[in-house]
């Protein structure tokens, strides 16, 4: 039997994250729930998502998030993973990070 997978949607900085999970618990802090073992699409080369690569930065050296029981809007177990996001609070608009392009010459 496979590792359950959860989805957990978080509010953090004015916006809304969505991110899976293989363990989610109550954890030993009071007040807070622990998320561990996050789950990222690998891929190598180019970069599909870039939301996906901005929470992989973020988020990827992270061996557990405690996250206030406050923050939290929704954890659902899932049968496969979707795609992470973040989105504007407020809009529900998903934010997207501009491609950088080079500065104008003068």
């Amino acid at each position: 039997m496979s590792k359950p997978l959860y989805k957990v949607t978080f509010l953090n900085a004015g916006k809304v994250y969505e991110l899976y999970a293989r363990h989610v618990t109550s954890g030993a802090l009071w007040g807070f729930t622990e998320v561990g073992d996050l789950v990222f699409d690998v891929h190598d080369g180019v970069v599909i998502d870039p939301t996906e690569e901005r929470l992989r930065d973020e988020f990827g050296n992270t061996r557990a998030l405690h996250l206030p029981m406050h923050s939290i809007v929704r954890i659902e177990e899932v049968e496969r993973k979707g795609q992470s996001a973040i989105r504007d609070a407020a809009t529900g608009e998903k934010v997207v990070t501009p491609f950088p392009l080079p500065a104008k010459p003068r």
